[in-house]
């Protein structure tokens, strides 16, 4: 049954620190959760309302969802409450041009007793235009919430499914006591993944499938208009694939195709020139080789919005590496360097492009940002995709994109610059309703102790290696301005656990780097250790001898307290 999505027309929270509670909320409402007006005003603030705008003092005034003004000279309303933004950046809301958040994938069906894997039906095989990301979604969830903490305010949520997976829809993430969908049935969601043991199982194969379905539905609706308008016609079989796809070759919906490298570019490519339909290309990773085709075709393009692990980048060279895992190191490099710099080339050739998020996590989007920005994209170029090229692609410039008057108050609310390393996401906008975030206090700068958290004490980590997964026990002792430690770990002759005192100890910003040895089968291993602390997580990677870089994670065990 389709769950019922909420849209929001109320300010519901206040800006902490700017407004007491009470002179916002009714004093006849016993929760505490029913606002006085649904008008307000951010005054004073440091406003950047599109990508390429120098930010300018101005105030927002925002009336039932929608900005009804922006300006430093605003005549603001008896009944609007004015929340002072002095220390604040405001920014339009972050779109996402295809995303999975707050989707749940729906179950397999069961196959018949007299399955036919070279015939199965349609839904069997991953072909279900049909269905609707409406659907599978929920706004309640922790990563519709993480989503919205990294400032997305509008999402094209699309399905989770097979080859033809359904039918994307646009949302807001507000309020839950409210209706969010936008609009539906804006794309068609495909990609080339063929079906597990049965046909279409290979990417030839899910092509020529693709092909198959979009000109049977021509024929379909060809010998349905025949049918309707003369007599003695045999009626058409219209199935739910054929009636899903009717708009797809009518050319009102586009086809949202997920590509991953530039050979499935290509192949997207070729069934659109083929076939006719609108294309829309997402999830591109690796797409520097066809960057020239991108601009000829003149293809929508949403590029991933995720940059590959450089754990193995930045872990401590070993003393005793060999020229092969020199090499190799070097190779890996090479091809982190590249990956990030795609999205600047793409700048560069004039190809307009937004992003996705989908096989991304929420908490790392920013960093993966200003990863690219470090890598040659201008931070211009990154605020358009999340914004105007966004808006643009999906067609919602009219009410979404920028900050103007008449526009969805959606609006992200910085402690800074937006793209600043100590900046922070203080205060979302979604619909006029305020969703407020806490913020950490700013890090020391790199080079100062301890800015990442207390490191003394009991910490439970696990490794995994080719050998497999084992763990066990870091302690770590602070002795005036140094540290020492030991660590416990599963012996290699398999007699139980073994400790190795821990050497070279350094903790400067939120980096904590180490070595120990190890004894194995007669040779002496160094073993050298480098993570980054976040409160009381550690995460990094270490590197075993000439064997290579293997990934590493703990977490402090705060009644095992060791102080010296």
């Amino acid at each position: 049954m389709r769950k019922t999505l909420l849209k929001a027309s109320v300010l519901c929270l206040l800006l902490s620190g700017f407004i007491s509670r009470a002179s916002l909320f009714a004093q006849s409402d016993p929760t505490g959760k029913k606002p006085i007006t649904s008008t307000f005003a951010i005054t004073n603030a440091t406003v950047f309302a599109k990508p390429g705008s120098e930010g300018s003092k101005a105030t927002i005034l925002i009336k039932d969802g929608v900005i009804k003004g922006v300006g430093s000279n605003l005549s603001l309303p008896v009944e609007a409450k004015v929340i002072a933004g002095d220390s604040l950046f405001i920014y339009p809301g972050f779109i996402d041009g295809a995303s999975q958040a707050g989707i749940t994938k729906p179950e397999d069906p069961k196959r018949p007793d007299n399955f036919d894997s070279s015939k199965p039906s349609d839904e069997i095989a991953g072909i279900t235009p049909w269905r609707s990301a409406v659907d599978q979604f929920s706004i309640d969830g922790s990563q519709v919430d993480a989503m919205r903490q990294a400032g997305f305010t509008l999402i094209q949520i699309v399905p989770e499914g097979g080859m033809i997976a359904g039918k994307s829809a646009l949302v807001i993430l507000g309020d839950d006591k409210s209706t969010n969908v936008i609009k539906e049935n804006t794309s068609l969601s495909s990609n080339l993944n063929g079906a597990r043991g049965m046909y279409p199982g290979t990417t030839v194969g899910v092509m020529a499938k693709f092909r198959d379905v979009y000109k049977n539905t021509e024929l379909t609706k060809n010998r349905t208009a025949t049918f309707a308008s003369n007599h003695g016609v045999v009626r058409p079989e219209i199935t739910p694939t054929y009636q899903a796809m009717m708009d797809v070759i009518s050319g009102q919906v586009p086809v949202l195709f997920e590509v991953g490298n530039d050979l499935e570019v290509r192949r997207a490519l070729s069934l659109k020139n083929e076939l006719g339909f609108q294309l829309i290309l997402t999830g591109l990773e690796e797409y520097e080789n066809v960057i020239d085709l991108l601009k000829s075709s003149g293809t929508k393009v949403l590029i991933q919005l995720a940059v590959p692990d450089d754990k193995a980048i930045k872990a401590k060279e070993g003393e005793d590496e060999s020229e092969e895992v020199k090499a190799l190191k070097a190779r890996v490099k090479a091809s982190y360097d590249k990956a990030i710099a795609q999205a600047g080339k793409l700048e560069a050739a004039g190809v307009p492009f937004a992003f996705t998020t989908i096989g991304a996590k929420p908490n790392d989007l920013m960093k993966s940002l200003k990863t690219m920005i470090e890598a040659g994209l201008s931070e211009e170029a990154a605020l358009a995709a999340l914004t105007t090229n966004a808006a643009d692609i999906l067609g919602v410039s009219k009410f979404a994109g920028s900050i103007e008057s008449g526009k969805m108050a959606n609006l992200v609310l910085a402690t800074g610059p937006i793209f600043e390393e100590d900046s922070q996401i203080k205060h979302v906008v979604v619909d006029g309703k305020i969703f407020e975030y806490e913020t950490k206090a700013k890090k020391k700068k790199e080079g100062s102790e301890g800015s990442g958290g207390a490191i003394a004490g009991t910490w439970d980590y696990t490794s995994e290696t080719p050998a497999g997964s084992s763990g066990g026990k870091i302690t770590i002792a602070k002795d005036g301005s140094s540290y020492s430690g030991t660590i416990t770990y599963d012996d290699p002759s398999g007699s139980g656990s073994a400790t190795s005192d821990l050497e070279e100890i350094s903790y400067e910003g939120s980096s904590l780097t180490f070595s120990f040895g190890v004894s194995a089968g007669g040779m002496n291993l160094k073993v050298n250790v480098s993570t980054e602390i976040s409160g009381s997580t550690m995460d990094g990677s270490m590197v075993i001898g000439d064997f290579g870089s293997f990934p590493i994670s703990g977490t402090l065990n705060p009644t095992l307290i060791a102080n010296k």
